[in-house]
């Protein structure tokens, strides 16, 4: 469905070039909820905007974004804006990405009626249809944003991105702002699309342990690890993996130590040894991407050949 190879996004600033996604590769499979999770900071929604080409002009991009055999780094402006919200929805992370001047009906229908041409009267049909199988309720298609609460808006978001039944969903922070009985809500929402297939950026761990199918795991701009939900959450492989899981409160509360490095001149070889308790001399060196049982983790502490 997704392949994304070698993918580097660079950002050139007055501070210097930010290293915002540097070598990244991973593929999402038909059906499958591959969720990428990381501290604040770490890449992830820039790895998003990046599929869909929603960059700013300071962006470098180099790599291959393969989505359904073609390579969307190399399609026009033109062939993208036919595939946004068509073939691959966006949800963001912002609510205020919703016009407060514009109902609610009418932002959920307009990709039906862009991309397939629908008539209004027949496209909002459908908008009703999704907001009563969202749990928004139909009769509420003419109300504006301010008019919801933020869980309601969350919801709206998620209408508009299934409405042309896109082939892809990402979803960017999805939990945001949200307190945990609207988090709660927003999970049950995920489960009722189930059948989709997701990118969901977040850092919200509990979220991603009650839907991802995979989980991937990103830190200052690199992929650390890529696992199976459940392995993941039974055994984590990467140093850094562990941190997050044990910092979760129903774990210990044990915080990681230190901070996340800068993108502008980050650690050479490993970038999360300044942090880590396991890190030696060899750390200074890039470590490989070591495949383990269909798991993938960068790091030297599974290469035993240079380890010992």
């Amino acid at each position: 469905m997704l392949e994304i190879e070698d993918l580097k996004v660079y950002f050139r600033t007055n501070a210097g070039i930010v290293k915002a996604v540097d070598d990244v590769s991973f593929e999402v499979r038909k059906g499958e909820n591959f969720t990428i999770i990381g501290e604040s900071g770490s890449g992830k929604s820039v790895l998003a905007q990046a599929i869909l080409r929603l960059l700013p002009k300071n962006a470098e991009i180099c790599g291959r974004i393969i989505f359904n055999g073609k390579d969307l780094l190399k399609l026009s402006e033109k062939e993208m804006r036919r595939i946004r919200g068509k073939e691959i929805a966006w949800i963001p992370q912002s609510q205020t990405s919703l016009n407060p001047v514009l109902n609610v009906g009418f932002q959920c229908a307009e990709p039906l009626m862009e991309h397939f041409r629908m008539d209004k009267k027949s496209a909002f049909a459908r908008i009703i249809r999704i907001f009563e199988f969202l749990g928004i309720g139909g009769n509420r298609i003419r109300e504006y944003p301010h008019q919801f609460s933020g869980g309601m808006r969350q919801r709206v978001l998620v209408a508009m991105g299934i409405s042309a039944d896109p082939k892809l969903i990402i979803a960017d922070e999805p939990t945001k702002g949200l307190d945990a009985s609207k988090r709660s809500q927003i999970v049950e929402l995920f489960r009722k699309i189930g059948d989709k297939t997701m990118l969901i950026i977040t850092h919200d761990i509990n979220f991603a342990e009650n839907l991802a199918d995979r989980i991937a795991v990103m830190y200052c701009g690199k992929i650390v690890e890529v696992s199976p939900a459940k392995e993941f959450f039974r055994e984590p492989l990467h140093p850094y993996s562990r941190g997050l899981l044990d910092s979760l409160p129903s774990r210990g509360l044990k915080p990681i130590k230190g901070f996340q490095p800068s993108m502008i001149n980050p650690p050479k070889g490993c970038r999360f040894r300044e942090r880590c308790e396991f890190a030696r001399e060899i750390c200074k060196d890039e470590p490989p991407l070591i495949s383990l049982n269909g798991r993938f983790v960068r790091c030297w502490l599974y290469d035993r050949g240079n380890w010992d």
